[in-house]
C-alpha cells in the first residue's frame, strides 16, 4: 500500500471512530437565547391569554404552543411545516424550551386549521404586545435615540407571493414574474428606524394595492404609542384621496408618489425653476385637486432633461424631453428633499425580500385560508424577534446583519449541555470569528 505523503503543515489524518450515543448535542445553539429573549416579554403566557381557548383543556397542545414552536422554527431557518419539525427534533431545544415532546408532522398540520379569523387577530395584536414591551426596554436601557424620537417614518408596500398548487385564498392577479398563476397579495408596513414589521395582513391575489389600506391603518395607529408623529411613505398604489384625508383627518403625515393620467400634461404647463447645485435638475411647487377630492393639496415636483438620442437627420429645433418626478405631501420640504426622503423608501423592498427569502414570509402554506394567515403572523413574530434582539443587544453588527447572517454566525453553532444538579451549562466551542457578536447574542437580557 502506497504511504500516506506527509509534510510538515499537514499529517497523515488518525482513524476516527463514530458513534451517535450522546442526547445532549446541539447544532444550534443560538436559539436557545432565542427561547429566553421570548420568555422574557412573557410570549408563552402572553399566547396563551390572548389566542382563543377552542381546545379542550385535556389538550396536549393548546395553540399557544403551536404559535410558540412555528415562531423559534422560523427563526431556524424552517421553509415548510416538515422542516418545523425537524428543527424541533433537537432533544436539547426540546428541554430548555420546556417541551417533554412535540407535535408529530401530521398532527402539527392539522392543528393549524384549528385557526380562524379571531385566532389570527390576535396574533396581530401579539405582535404590537411584543413590540411595546421592547421599545420599553428599550428606553430602559437608556438608548437616547427611543428617547428622542418624535416621529416615525412608516413604510408601506405590497408584495406578491406566488402559490403553486390549490390555496385557499389564493387567486389570479398582478404578478409580473409567473404572469397568471394564483398568488397572495400580502399588506406590509414598516419602521424605518428599527425594520421591524409593524403590521402585516395576508390579502387574496386579485387585491389591488391599496384595497383595505384605511382599516389596515386605523388597526395599526390605534395599537402605536402615543406621543410621536406618524408619517407614510408609498408607493403610487397608495396615492388616494380617501386615504390622504383619513391620515389629514388623524394629525398623521404622508409623502407619497403621484399617480395620474394627466401628470405629464399637468407637469409640463407648471413653472419650473433651477435646483441650486444640481445642474440639470428644475423644481416647482403647487396646488392641485383631482376631480373626486374635496380640497387642494401639495404636490412637489422635479424633473431632469433627457440625454438628446443620437439621431442620423439634423433637427432645426428639437423639444427637450424630461423625466418627472411628482409627490402629494403633507411635510415643508423642498422638492429636492422630498425626492430624497421617498427615495429611501427603496429600503422597504429590501426588508420585504429579506422576510420573504430568509424568513419564509407567506412561503409555509397549507390548503386553509386562515391556517395560511396564522403561519403569516408567526413569520412576522419571528423576522422581529431577530430585529428585536439585535436592538437590544446595542451591537452595531448584529443590528446591521440580515437574518442569514445572523444564521450562519449565531444559531448554527454546535453545543453540549451538561447538567450539574439543577444547573444546566451549554458548551460551546472557542471561536475568535464574530466572538463579540456571539456574546452579545448570548448575553442579552431584555428583563
Amino acid at each position: 500500500m502506497k504511504k500516506h505523503n506527509t509534510t510538515e503543515a499537514k499529517k497523515a489524518p488518525p482513524k476516527v471512530a463514530f458513534l451517535s450515543n450522546d442526547n445532549n448535542l446541539t447544532s444550534q445553539a443560538g436559539l436557545i437565547p432565542v427561547i429566553q429573549f421570548l420568555n422574557s416579554l412573557a410570549l408563552p403566557s402572553l399566547a396563551a391569554n390572548n389566542l382563543p381557548k377552542d381546545r379542550g383543556s385535556n389538550a396536549v397542545y393548546q395553540l399557544a404552543d403551536i404559535v410558540h414552536i412555528a415562531i423559534i422554527a422560523f427563526v431556524g431557518g424552517a421553509t415548510s411545516l416538515s422542516g418545523m419539525m425537524t428543527i424541533w427534533a433537537d432533544t436539547v431545544l426540546q428541554r430548555l424550551a420546556g417541551y417533554s415532546k412535540i407535535p408529530h408532522e401530521s398532527h402539527f398540520g392539522r392543528l393549524w386549521k384549528e385557526f380562524q379569523w379571531a385566532s389570527v387577530s390576535s396574533l396581530e395584536l401579539l405582535n404590537h404586545l411584543m413590540r411595546n414591551q421592547v421599545w420599553g426596554k428599550i428606553m430602559q436601557q437608556g438608548m437616547t435615540y427611543f428617547w428622542d424620537l418624535r416621529t416615525m417614518w412608516i413604510d408601506i408596500d405590497s408584495t406578491i407571493v406566488t402559490v403553486f398548487g390549490t390555496q385557499e385564498g389564493a387567486d389570479k392577479g398582478y404578478n409580473p414574474e409567473h404572469k397568471g398563476r394564483l398568488s397572495y397579495h400580502p399588506l406590509l408596513a414598516f419602521s424605518a428606524h428599527t425594520k421591524e414589521i409593524l403590521q402585516g395582513w395576508l390579502r387574496c391575489g386579485s387585491a389591488y394595492t391599496a384595497n383595505g389600506t384605511i382599516d389596515f391603518l386605523r388597526q395599526l395607529f390605534a395599537q402605536m404609542p402615543k406621543g410621536i408623529r406618524y408619517i407614510l411613505r408609498g408607493d403610487s398604489g397608495y396615492f388616494d384621496g380617501k386615504l390622504f384625508s383619513f391620515l389629514e383627518e388623524g394629525g398623521w403625515g404622508y409623502l407619497i408618489k403621484v399617480k395620474m393620467k394627466n401628470l405629464a400634461n399637468l407637469l409640463s404647463s407648471q413653472t419650473w425653476h433651477p435646483v441650486p447645485g444640481k445642474p440639470g435638475w428644475e423644481q416647482c411647487r403647487f396646488l392641485y385637486s383631482c376631480k373626486d377630492w374635496e380640497k387642494s393639496r401639495f404636490f412637489l415636483a422635479l424633473r431632469q432633461e433627457q440625454e438628446p438620442k443620437p439621431s442620423k437627420q439634423k433637427k432645426l429645433w428639437t423639444e427637450k424631453e424630461y423625466d418627472y418626478f411628482c409627490y402629494a405631501t403633507t411635510e415643508d420640504y423642498t422638492p429636492w428633499a422630498c425626492h430624497k426622503m421617498y427615495g429611501q423608501r427603496a429600503t422597504c423592498e429590501t426588508w420585504i425580500d429579506e422576510a420573504k427569502n430568509q424568513m419564509g414570509l407567506g412561503s409555509v402554506r397549507t390548503d386553509d385560508f386562515w391556517a395560511n394567515s396564522a403561519l403569516f403572523q408567526c413569520a412576522i413574530l419571528a423576522y422581529n424577534t431577530v430585529k428585536w434582539m439585535g436592538i437590544v443587544s446595542q451591537n452595531d453588527r448584529l443590528q446591521k446583519w440580515e437574518i442569514k447572517t445572523v444564521r450562519t454566525f449565531i444559531i448554527r453553532l454546535a453545543g453540549k449541555l451538561v447538567t450539574s444538579g439543577r444547573q444546566y451549562t451549554l458548551r460551546m466551542p472557542i471561536s475568535e470569528l464574530y466572538s463579540r457578536e456571539r456574546d452579545a447574542w448570548f448575553q442579552m437580557t431584555p428583563g
